[in-house]
Formats: C-alpha cells, structure tokens, sequence
C-alpha cells in the first residue's frame, strides 16, 4: 500500500474531504467502495482541522470532495 505523509502524519492510500449533502462526495465514496478500494473520509464541518487541510491542499479552493490518492490531489469529482 502507498502511504504518504501530510503535515507528519501518514495518511490512507485514498482519502476524501467531503461535506453532508454533497452529491459529488457521495458519488465519489459510492466509486471507491464498488471498486473494493478503502479509503479515510474526513467531514469538514466535523473534524477541527479538516477545513484548513482541505484549504492547503486545494491551493485556497472551496470544493469538495477533494481526493487524495497515492499522494496525487484531485479537486471535485467527474465519475471515476
């Protein structure tokens, strides 16, 4: 398994920053676990530190899901 680190602190191969009543986001879970891939959801609004994560890593963008996946970013999610 690919592991990276962020902020010190080794990360899942796949994880997801996501909000409550994103379509996007549930879409992109639904695509992880129909593929048999595990992944860490992080919720913006429920975990402290979530949203200045998401901030660093989408370079200032308010978007979810941001996915990360083998250490690469991926703003927003298109259906695979």
């Amino acid at each position: 398994m690919v592991r990276f680190e962020w902020w010190g602190k080794i990360m899942a191969e796949v994880t997801i920053y996501t909000k409550d009543g994103c379509p996007y986001c549930a879409a992109a879970k639904k695509h992880y676990t129909d593929n048999g891939i595990e992944y860490k959801e992080i919720d913006i609004h429920k975990v402290e530190t979530a949203q200045g994560e998401l901030l660093e890593l989408s370079g200032g963008q308010r978007i979810v899901p941001v996915i990360v996946e083998k250490g690469e970013i991926k703003l927003g999610f298109g259906g695979g």
